[in-house]
């Protein structure tokens, strides 16, 4: 099964985390720390390693060791203690674990599009905020009413793909105070950051990077070619004063199409052009640009975008280019808020620790999300479970519930009853 391989080699991540413990006091393994922090937010459920050590007393295991490989089961407060150390940074091969198993079940290949491109939206999000409790890593504002408030933000990234409904996260980049730096921290540092370290991994996958008009300037864009990928960025007339002015004066190809939405028909326009400067200067880099308009039957205007890309545009692509540039509002429908609406609670507060801990488990929140998407995509029994029962919700909700009292021998066992509403022929006892 999908997921029982994606877990253990998450297990064998956390086992390697550095541990600060001096002596020989063994009870609890690192792993042991990861996998509790981790399988609290993989069931979406705070109260899950307290009900395990009830069924543990009980039975002498728990779906602790049997879904999850744990050894023993550690407190909240020793699981934050331990972890509040580790850098994210370590947390971060499970990403490539994760997409390595999505490619290898032939679900990379549904994310591809473009002659071959894959599609990677980055975007920032705060997933802390408060104007009372703050810690060395907050980033901070001032308010209209004078008090200060203190905030963890991050850029995310996601795999995403026109007409894909599901968004596959990838590492983070945490915005945090830099050494040595003046200025505070911000989303566009925390890009190029993002670039420069995960970049190159991923340029054999041929990407198509995809952000907001603070992305579609001339660094950013540069940034992106300098690591082999392409950008795809949104670019608004009222920040790209000189390339609209420069459009003014030339002759814009275009073309239109009708698309059916639904019971009636649209109006899809296109323009672009390519060979622009993205901004004023000798040395202004060239872009091609394009902008989709669509018109309802009545004729009104109900969406307008534009775009700068350093792919070319023609009559031939352009609505294709048009409808990846569009796919980046997937980082926030199918990201941003599913976790911060649907059970994962993106934004609460987990912990906030005095080093790590608040970017480490919002890191494990997002690699439970990831684990969780790709069983989806891969796994036909898991699929088969979540279409059996319904609305995401619905299915964690029976996931913790027949785990509170039922201890399952593996995840198979599990996920049939799940899809089949019936308890397995037979329980672990001990």
């Amino acid at each position: 099964m999908v997921l029982e391989s994606l877990i253990a080699g998450i297990k064998v991540l956390f086992a390697a985390l550095p541990d600060r413990r001096r002596g020989q006091n063994s009870t609890f393994e690192m792993s042991d720390f990861g996998l509790a922090a981790y399988s609290t937010f993989f069931m979406q459920s705070p109260s899950f390693l307290a009900h395990q050590k009830m069924l543990e007393r009980g039975r002498g295991k728990s779906n602790c060791q049997t879904l999850f490989g744990m050894v023993n089961i550690p407190t909240d407060n020793q699981t934050r203690s331990m972890l509040d150390p580790v850098p994210p940074e370590r947390l971060f091969p499970a990403f490539g674990q994760i997409l390595d198993a999505l490619s290898a079940g032939g679900g990379l290949a549904t994310f591809q599009c473009l002659d071959g491109h894959v599609l990677i939206a980055l975007d920032g999000t705060e997933y802390f905020c408060s104007q009372n409790l703050g810690c060395d890593n907050c980033s901070c504002r001032a308010r209209a009413n004078g008090r200060i408030e203190h905030f963890h933000a991050m850029v995310s990234a996601a795999l995403v793909a026109p007409g894909h409904e599901r968004a596959i996260p990838l590492e983070p980049e945490f915005i945090v105070p830099q050494d040595g730096a003046e200025k505070q921290d911000c989303e566009a540092r925390a890009t190029y950051r993002w670039l420069a370290a995960h970049g190159p991994q991923y340029a054999h996958l041929k990407p198509i990077y995809l952000g907001d008009d603070l992305s579609s300037r001339q660094p950013t864009c540069e940034a992106v070619l300098a690591i082999g990928g392409h950008f795809l960025f949104t670019a608004k007339p009222s920040s790209h004063k000189t390339l609209y002015e420069w459009l003014e004066g030339v002759d814009v190809p275009s073309m239109e199409k009708k698309v059916k939405q639904g019971a009636r028909f649209v109006t899809h326009r296109y323009r672009w052009m390519e060979g622009v400067p993205i901004r004023d200067g000798t040395d202004a880099l060239l872009v091609n640009w394009l902008e989709i308009e669509i018109v309802d039957p009545a004729g009104k205007i109900t969406y307008r975008n534009s775009f700068v890309t350093d792919l070319p545009v023609n009559m031939a692509n352009v609505a294709a280019v048009a409808a990846g540039g569009r796919a980046r509002w997937k980082i926030e429908n199918e990201n941003f808020n599913i976790m911060k609406n649907n059970g994962y609670n993106l934004e609460h507060n987990f912990g906030h620790g005095k080093q790590h801990l608040a970017a480490v488990l919002a890191t494990m929140n997002l690699i439970a999300f990831a684990t969780h998407t790709v069983t989806n995509l891969l796994d036909t029994g898991w699929a088969l479970a979540r279409k059996a029962i319904g609305a995401r919700r619905r299915l964690f909700e029976d996931l913790r519930s027949i785990t509170t009292y039922l201890v399952f021998p593996n995840w198979p066992t599990l996920v049939e009853t799940l899809r089949t509403g019936t308890p397995p022929p037979s329980v672990y006892d001990g």
